[in-house]
This record gives C-alpha cells, sequence and structure tokens, in this order.
C-alpha cells in the first residue's frame, strides 16, 4: 500500500470514534472503490455467535443503478462469496462470476442481478479483522471497470490489489470493533442514565418527604415500598393487606396503640430490599438452586441497609431485617430464636405468610383461607408452624382466623389489580 493511500484511509479512520458504524462504512466501501475502480460494493458486519453468525449489509453503493436502501443478511457459510471469505478469512478474487472453479464451495446468487438487471461479472472480496485476527466483517467490491469514462468494462480485479487491501483490512478492521464496542457502552449508557434519572428523581422526592412532617414520612415510606415493587413486581395490594394483617395481630396480642399505629405503616417496608434481588430470581417458577436462594435471602440483610440509621424506621428496619427468622431457630440472616426476634418481626412473618398463602405465586397458585389456616396451623410438607411462629402469636391467629379472612374479602372487593405474582422469599 502506497504512502498516499495509507494516509488517505488513516485521514478518516483516525477520527472515526465520532462515527457510526453505518458511517464509516460508506466511508470505507467508497474509498475502497475508488482504490480498486469498483463499479459497486457492499459491506457486512459479522453479527452473533457460532452457527448462528450472519453477515448483516450495513452499506450498499452501485454507481450503475440505484440500489434499495432495504438491507440485508446472509448466514456466516461457505456457500456465498462473501459468507465463504467470512467463514475462512482470506481474501477472494473471482474473475468471472459465470465460470467459478469446480472444486469451490460458493456459488454465486444471481437473485439481485436477475431483479435489478444489473450485470455481475468480477468480485473481489476480503475480510475485516481485529488485531487479533478475529473476522468481524467482510468487503465485497463488484466490476473493476477500464477503459475511458463512455464505454468502460468490468475487467478481472488485479492482485496487487493484495497489498493494498492487508493494510486496509487491519485498519478499518480495528476501527469498526472500536466503534462497535463504543456504540454498545454508548447504548448501555444511555439505558443506564435514563434508569439513573428515575432512580434519582424517585429518590429525591422520597428524601424531601422524608425530612417533612410525619404525615410526609408516611407517604415516603409508600413512596418506598412502591419503589420495591417497581423491581420486585409484587403491587399495592399485598402491601395493604400485610400492613392491615400486622395491625390486627398486634392488637390482638395487646400491644400498645403507638405500636399498633406503627407496625400498620413499618411493614410496607419488609421486602424493601428485593429492590437489590435479581429480577429474575424473584419471578423465577419453581425451585431456586443454592445460587438464587442465597441472592433471595440477602433481601432481608438489603433491607436493614437501607432503612438503617433512621430513627423513624427503626422498627421497620427490625421487620425488614428479621421477618424470616424462625421461632424455634433455623431462620435466615442471623438465626435467631424465640424472643431475640424482634415482637414486630415475629408478627409481621405470621400476616406475610398468611397473605403469601392467600396470593399467586409463581411457584404455587392462590390457596383459599381453610387451606391457608390449615397449613398454618398444622403445616405441610414446606413449614412446621411449631418451629415457625411464634406460639402465642399463632393461637391467637388460630382464635382469630376469620377476622383475617373478612380483611381479604374486603380488601379484594377494592383492589385496584390481579394479586402479586412476585415470589415471596
Amino acid at each position: 500500500m502506497t504512502p498516499s493511500l495509507s494516509q488517505e484511509f488513516l485521514a478518516f479512520i483516525d477520527d472515526s470514534a465520532t462515527f457510526s458504524t453505518k458511517v464509516l462504512a460508506e466511508r470505507v466501501l467508497k474509498e475502497s472503490r475508488r482504490v480498486t475502480n469498483a463499479e459497486a460494493g457492499s459491506i457486512f458486519i459479522v453479527r452473533g455467535r457460532g452457527a448462528k453468525r450472519q453477515l448483516e449489509a450495513v452499506s450498499l453503493q452501485n454507481d450503475a443503478i440505484t440500489t434499495s436502501r432495504k438491507l440485508f443478511v446472509i448466514p456466516v457459510t461457505p456457500a456465498s462469496i462473501a459468507g465463504y471469505v467470512a467463514t475462512i478469512g482470506q481474501m477472494v478474487f473471482v474473475d468471472d462470476v459465470d465460470h467459478l472453479p469446480e472444486d469451490v464451495p460458493y456459488r454465486f446468487n444471481r437473485d439481485f442481478d436477475q431483479k435489478s438487471g444489473y450485470r455481475t461479472r468480477s468480485v473481489m472480496c476480503f475480510p475485516l479483522k481485529t488485531p487479533e485476527g478475529r473476522v468481524i466483517g467482510v468487503v465485497q467490491l463488484i466490476n473493476r471497470l477500464v477503459g475511458p469514462e463512455e464505454g468502460r468494462i468490468a475487467k478481472p480485479f488485479l492482485r496487487s490489489f493484495t497489498e493494498i487491501i492487508g493494510v486496509v483490512s487491519l485498519l478499518v478492521g480495528r476501527a469498526i470493533e472500536r466503534i462497535e464496542a463504543l456504540e454498545q457502552i454508548r447504548e448501555r449508557n444511555k439505558r443506564l442514565t435514563e434508569r439513573n434519572r428515575e432512580l434519582k428523581a424517585e429518590r429525591r422526592r422520597v428524601l424531601q418527604l422524608s425530612e417533612e412532617t410525619d404525615r410526609a414520612l408516611m407517604l415516603s415510606v409508600e413512596l418506598l415500598a412502591r419503589a420495591a415493587e417497581v423491581h420486585d413486581g409484587d403491587i399495592s395490594s399485598h402491601i395493604q393487606r400485610v400492613n392491615e394483617y400486622s395491625y390486627l395481630m398486634a392488637q390482638l396480642a395487646g400491644r400498645d396503640h403507638a405500636f399498633c399505629d406503627e407496625i400498620r405503616w413499618a411493614a410496607a417496608l419488609h421486602d424493601v430490599g428485593k429492590m437489590s434481588v435479581d429480577q429474575a430470581v424473584l419471578h423465577k417458577p419453581g425451585k431456586l438452586d443454592e445460587r438464587e436462594w442465597v441472592e433471595m435471602k440477602a433481601h432481608t440483610t438489603h433491607g436493614m441497609r437501607i432503612l438503617n440509621g433512621h430513627p423513624r424506621l427503626a422498627m421497620a428496619c427490625d421487620i425488614a431485617y428479621c421477618h424470616h427468622e424462625m421461632w424455634a431457630g433455623g431462620g435466615y440472616p442471623r438465626g435467631l430464636a424465640g424472643e431475640a426476634i424482634p415482637i414486630e418481626a415475629r408478627i409481621v412473618a405470621l400476616a406475610d405468610v398468611y397473605d403469601a398463602l392467600r396470593s399467586e405465586r409463581p411457584y404455587k397458585p392462590a390457596y383459599n383461607h381453610d387451606r391457608a389456616i390449615e397449613i398454618m396451623l398444622h403445616g405441610d410438607e414446606r413449614m412446621r408452624p411449631e418451629s415457625h411462629f411464634d406460639p402465642t402469636l399463632l393461637a391467637l391467629f388460630g382464635k382469630h382466623h376469620q377476622r383475617f379472612a373478612d380483611l381479604w374479602t374486603q380488601m379484594a372487593e377494592h383492589a385496584p389489580g390481579p394479586d402479586a405474582t412476585a415470589r415471596a422469599g
């Protein structure tokens, strides 16, 4: 490749960080055609991996006819000239597409010529490679024109172009790889920026409200609970029911008025830590594997970290952290037992399980009240109530279970939508 040609290609490749893949492809194809006197050409980018790799046309040019703007893809297989070049990673010269050697695996597809009236004669096709030798694109040039302006005829491409193209392949391949990576980063950053903007707007609103009156604090709690539902897929009816069940259970347990009022809103944040849990885990049907179960159990610790440090959220923090502890031990995250588990967490644990039994989940159907009570009072293959719940609270629940059923019915009549379908963890 002559110094002048190298400089011409480098001149716009050095500025390629400001281009899109399509813009760079247009310029590379135009320059490649100018250097080789090609009448037409196309550039393909390799998409996909393994057996699913395809060549996506990103630029089509033809001086003889008007080409369609509709781009296309072809598989990366030896059946086509471009697919063969992408497969073997080497340049191919075809002097006459009507007289291909019998020992080559590729054939010339005449569909375009037949539909457009164009006449393809000679082809030069070369790969675009990364510095590591990976093929990321293919340039296909058609009909090297020679002779005066009028009456030019198509001739085979000169083998001396090999020296030119070898450098072009590496320069352009490296540039396209960089642009593709930059475009992917830009797209990811765009999505992240938009998501961060949404989250920042929500957090600003929550933080502003938390500095105001108790009424604003209640609204902040509601917004934070709804933020958890966005990640969790849950809906507000589950939160409201757990609030009301917890309020009722606190009253039945003889807790004072202030405690009952506080647990009525603090219970809403019992699953706030699920904002930090992978949604695929939250919505997975069936049994979780060991890694997924560790991820799910971490929502209690995430919830504690979100709520910790604010005096008005102390009860909510204890609930979020401890509502999966078990009376006999063996719960998570710390394996607490008996009175070591805060009473508010023991209350919400019972309320949450009852609502989970009544609600449809990815791994179970919704149970009616009788079935839910049977499981809570006598257990099933997944739960032993005498180990799971505070026995005093469980006895109160068994005595007054119809009041919980009435709450379910009452709130179902005013629910804004279907029941939650996210995983209870």
